[in-house]
């Protein structure tokens, strides 16, 4: 998830040339990690690979992910009694034998003074790496607060912000030996039909809140209140693109890096920027009416409801032309089977309704913020 502000105190004396992180973290655990583990503990069983945070975990990375937190770094996972007898010896292990640097990159991580946050720096004694040692269970109990390799509840997919499902499903798996990340992946690859039904309906509710407020702040003379809402909006449509295309949307950083790559980007991202730029509160409207019209016909394409008509219409007897967003929400609830689910509020998943990155990075607070939400019935 989103990560305290970082501000790089290190430049690196080294420039090797830039490899992607993901490709650097497999090289990293087949010619150096693995061959340790082959020699010095042959009969435990391991699973390796690259998840979690991080910029390349997203395909994101750049040469400029290397000041912190990035460089030659993964996660073993054993069984968890394995973890017990052989965990610390694997840890220490690595710290003497691993090579100080890596095709060119050094496999010492230094504390940068800032929360947990390290950087790539050359050492002569032993090696701080970040090669993680741990069980699946505790792992991602620590990332999502559950363990998906067990029965996963509508509660715990609501409680999970999608920049975290994005991080355990995204990344690179190089082994496993132990047999159950690959399912447990799978399990986590995409919200269960209702639930996807849910979000998006929830999604498309958030639109119809705001829709009419472009004009009605312009109206009163409050042009810069109309270009906040209109870049709420923007936001809200780029991760209903996501949703719809089945991709869990990240966090702000990397947002229209992840809109880039959908199919309707080449459609909306000129419609869309032109409504930020805008200055005036009609062109706004003018170009928001345009892309809910286009998000409509992508709705309809996916043949999830029947067919709601993608026209954009006056907001009631005001001179405001919005989509009325709210019938995609209500034709999308009417499909949903499970009872339990459809008759849930159209609050959504956590990070539909919170905002805050201090709660956000916190797998303990989100389901505590979505317990009355999601568990709890409504009172008498």
């Amino acid at each position: 998830m989103t990560k305290p502000s970082f501000k790089p105190s290190f430049k690196p004396s080294f420039e090797p040339s830039f490899i992607p992180g993901l490709e650097l973290s497999r090289h990293f655990y087949f010619e150096a990690v693995r061959p340790l583990l082959d020699e010095f503990v042959p009969g435990v069983a391991h699973s390796a690979a690259r998840l979690g945070s991080g910029s390349e975990v997203l395909g994101f990375d750049t040469a400029r992910s290397a000041d912190h937190e990035w460089g030659p770094r993964l996660q073993l996972f054993l069984h968890p009694q394995d973890v017990a007898r052989h965990g610390a010896t694997i840890t220490e292990l690595l710290s003497e034998r691993l090579p100080k640097s890596f095709r060119g990159y050094p496999t010492h991580f230094a504390p940068a003074g800032e929360a947990d946050i390290g950087v790539m720096q050359t050492t002569d004694g032993p090696v701080h790496h970040r090669v993680e040692v741990t069980d699946l269970g505790a792992w991602f109990t620590a990332q999502l607060g559950f363990d998906p390799r067990k029965d996963i509840t509508p509660a715990d997919w609501l409680a999970t912000p999608t920049q975290l499902l994005a991080e355990v499903t995204g990344g690179a798996v190089f082994h496993d030996g132990v047999g159950r990340l690959a399912p447990a992946r799978a399990a986590l690859d995409w919200y269960p039909h209702d639930l996807w039904l849910y979000v998006l309906a929830c999604q498309w509710q958030r639109i119809s809140q705001e829709e009419a407020f472009v004009g009605r702040c312009g109206e009163v003379g409050d042009e810069l209140g109309s270009a906040v809402v209109t870049g709420r909006l923007v936001r809200d449509v780029m991760r209903l693109c996501l949703l719809m295309d089945r991709r869990y949307p990240p966090y702000s950083k990397w947002l229209g890096s992840a809109f880039a790559r959908l199919p309707q980007a080449s459609s909306l991202t000129p419609v869309l920027t032109a409504a930020l730029a805008a200055t005036d509160w009609h062109i706004r409207e003018h170009h928001l009416t345009r892309a809910y019209e286009i998000i409509a016909a992508t709705h309809n394409q996916l043949g999830l409801t029947d067919p709601v008509d993608p026209t954009t219409r006056p907001y009631h007897s005001r001179p405001f032309q919005v989509l009325h967003a709210e019938r995609f929400t209500e034709a999308l609830i009417a499909r949903i089977t499970d009872p339990t689910i459809g008759s849930l509020s159209t609050v959504g998943a956590v990070d539909q309704f919170i905002d805050s990155t201090d709660v956000l990075s916190r797998p303990e607070l989100t389901r505590a913020a979505t317990h009355v939400t999601v568990s709890e019935p409504p009172p008498a």
